[in-house]
């Protein structure tokens, strides 16, 4: 038995056919383009910006150092004046010294004449403080009394009687006694003269004007009288106690008010009410024909 040996076919009549290439590789290689030129694309980039930066830099550089050489230049400058200055003074350093000492001195002198100033101004502020409040304190007890006076004398109004004057058929304040002459001077409205009269062939000096007093009747609480005034007499027959009488004098507006509270056998006793206006009048000088005025008690 013969054994055949094992032989490979021959390829003798069949054509190769390469294997294909895998399509991932075209494009990983186009991958691989587009990242190194983004790479190099950046690079570049910082690349210039740096570049820029550095110009820009080196620029502010040489600006700060042309600055700073400028600075350089006038520090010396100053440098070199203070110098001559120092110099031209013939200042040493010793005195330079004490001149700051004297000057912190000035300084400190100054300071506590300034704390002295605002102590004493601190203390005058306090004292018109006080005053003041004295002050306030005496004009609210002058209130008061002012409120209080005027009270009283608006209780003293109504204590006096009011009648109508003869002449202007007005209601006037009359007093009836001394103590409502008190009452009445008080008002201090007009000028009041008090005066005792007696009977005489002489007239009396009351305030501006005389009075020649020629008949009472104590019974009836009668008067007769004469007032000489402005140089006229004016007669005041049966007249009542208690009676305002009224007369006029030349030059004056209000009236002249007079009143007998009192009469007795040989005398009486009254007042005499003259406006404010004619404090200071001359007495009046008694007409042709009349008798001599005698001295009498006037206020």
């Amino acid at each position: 038995m013969s054994i055949t040996p094992n032989v490979p076919p021959s390829n003798e009549g069949y054509a190769y056919e390469p294997s294909p290439t895998p399509r991932w590789i075209p494009l990983l290689i186009i991958v691989l383009f587009l990242g190194i030129g983004a790479v190099v694309y950046f690079g570049y980039t910082s690349r210039t910006q740096l570049q820029n930066a550095l110009v820009q830099s080196n620029s502010q550089a040489d600006v700060l150092s042309k600055e700073l050489e400028q600075t350089n230049s006038r520090v010396a400058l100053l440098r070199a004046q203070l110098d001559v200055t120092s110099q031209k003074l013939g200042l040493t350093q010793a005195e330079l010294a004490r001149a700051r000492g004297m000057a912190q001195q000035i300084q400190q002198e100054q300071q506590d004449s300034d704390a002295k100033l605002i102590a004493q101004i601190g203390q005058v502020q306090q004292e018109n403080e006080k005053k003041i409040g004295q002050v306030s304190t005496d004009l609210t007890g002058a209130k008061t009394d002012i409120a209080a006076t005027k009270k009283d004398l608006d209780e003293t109004k109504k204590n006096l009687t009011s009648a109508v004057g003869d002449l202007n058929g007005q209601g006037v304040l009359i007093a009836r006694n001394h103590e409502e002459l008190d009452a009445l001077r008080r008002l201090n409205e007009r000028n009041i003269y008090d005066f005792k009269l007696t009977k005489s062939k002489n007239a009396q000096h009351v305030g501006p004007i005389q009075i020649l007093l020629r008949n009472t009747d104590p019974k009836k609480y009668k008067f007769t009288m004469t007032v000489i005034a402005d140089d006229k007499a004016i007669e005041k027959k049966d007249r009542n106690v208690d009676e305002p009488m009224q007369f006029y004098i030349r030059g004056v507006r209000a009236p002249y008010e007079m009143v007998i509270f009192e009469v007795t056998k040989d005398g009486a006793t009254g007042y005499l009410s003259t406006p404010k206006e004619i404090a200071s009048a001359t007495p009046a000088a008694a007409p042709s024909g009349a008798p001599a005025a005698a001295p009498a008690r006037s206020q």
